[in-house]
């Protein structure tokens, strides 16, 4: 990423921008950091936008600090949820770091950056450090968070845990004393409480760089619940597949968000789109790009290969998987059982768009019973049914 790029690229906002832009003039090196709390064990592409920022910070030259949330995870952050979180152990946020790292190594050299975890500070708080902490801040402060809004309006149950969350992430900073906290679009408001803080406990002056949040394969919040992620564990072929099925609209912010292609080339490439040039091509050129930051050039060529094979000469995978199932059975459980909906709910839904075919015939009932052959969902999910 280029140097210019570091304050725009995949970038939703900069508070404030002239102290950004004010630090990297100066040429000393900033001292940043990106907080994860590993809650969940998969990552998927959303979670690759602020982590290829961190990287390109420490690319330029900049002291990078990766901070797990070993001790806020047990909280769980409530940024985005209309619910509260179930607590987790520290030995289930460990447990699901060790997967994280795993696949954000994909990215991130772990060499190079600083590892910290905080538990070191926070396990070590008395209550009168809570309360110093939070004198900080008024409650109309933190009830300006949306999601305590709608669920205050709702009736709904708001944790103190909760309530203290912002304030802990916050503390984070004071505690790493950094120049910039780097972190989703949905993190502004915790990461702007650490820049309150800092400032309280005269610390540097922090600036916050949040960044763009993207959407799944079909427009929709990425969600597991969607099934419409793409995966860092995707396999080479189905990452390709399910970028070549993205709507035409996401090509460009997935080219600036999750590939290293210059952002020149990315305006050209949607200048054309505005012109008569084919969405298609620009997508296989997306999905090139993302399947070889993963998986290797090799990698890439050979999915486009079978792309080309099932789209354009409509044929199948050469290997597709083969099933069995009981006669008399139904589709819509199939369809569950061998993951290729994520839920029944799903699955019926995806048969009413008319997204499922058997044996090259749409299916247009939710009641459909398995048939020998060739089931087919979505665009490049595909079984070979064998009737037991």
């Amino acid at each position: 990423m280029a140097p210019s790029d570091l304050l725009t690229r995949a970038v939703a906002d900069v508070v404030p921008r002239d102290l950004a832009e004010e630090k990297l003039k100066s040429g000393q090196p900033l001292r940043l950091y990106l907080g994860i709390d590993p809650t969940g064990a998969k990552l998927h592409l959303g979670h690759s936008v602020p982590l290829r920022k961190l990287k390109a910070f420490a690319d330029a030259g900049h002291h990078v600090i990766f901070l797990i949330g070993s001790f806020t995870a047990m909280i769980g952050d409530p940024s985005g949820r209309d619910t509260l979180r179930e607590p987790l152990t520290r030995e289930q946020v460990m447990k699901n770091f060790e997967t994280y790292k795993a696949q954000a190594a994909k990215i991130l050299d772990f060499d190079k950056i600083e590892l910290r975890y905080n538990h070191e500070w926070h396990g070590q708080l008395k209550f009168e450090d809570l309360l110093r902490i939070s004198s900080h801040f008024t409650v109309q402060q933190m009830l300006q968070r949306d999601m305590f809004k709608e669920r205050m309006k709702r009736g709904e149950d708001l944790s103190p845990n909760e309530f203290f969350y912002p304030l802990m992430q916050g503390y984070d900073s004071v505690m790493l004393d950094v120049d910039c906290e780097i972190g989703g679009n949905d993190q502004l408001f915790n990461m702007l409480c650490g820049r309150a803080l800092q400032k309280a406990y005269g610390k540097r002056n922090k600036f916050v760089l949040t960044t763009k949040l993207i959407d799944g394969t079909d427009g929709r919040k990425m969600s597991k619940t969607y099934d419409n992620c793409i995966w860092l564990e995707d396999s080479a072929k189905d990452m390709y597949g399910k970028l070549m099925s993205v709507k035409d609209e996401l090509i460009v912010p997935y080219l600036e968000c999750v590939t290293e292609l210059p952002m020149a080339e990315i305006k050209e490439i949607e200048k054309s789109l505005k012109g008569k040039s084919n969405p298609k091509d620009a997508k296989m050129r997306l999905a090139r790009e993302v399947v070889t930051l993963y998986h290797g050039k090799s990698a890439a060529d050979d999915s486009e290969k079978e792309f080309t094979n099932i789209f354009s000469d409509h044929g199948v995978p050469d290997d597709i998987k083969e099933v069995k199932a009981q006669k008399g059975s139904g589709l819509v459980d199939l369809m569950v059982k061998e993951k290729l909906a994520p839920s029944k709910s799903e699955a019926k839904r995806l048969i009413e768009q008319g997204g499922v075919h058997l044996n090259d015939k749409k299916v247009t009932s939710i009641e459909a019973k398995v048939e020998q052959g060739i089931l087919k969902v979505g665009k490049r999910k595909f079984v070979k049914i064998t009737l037991a």
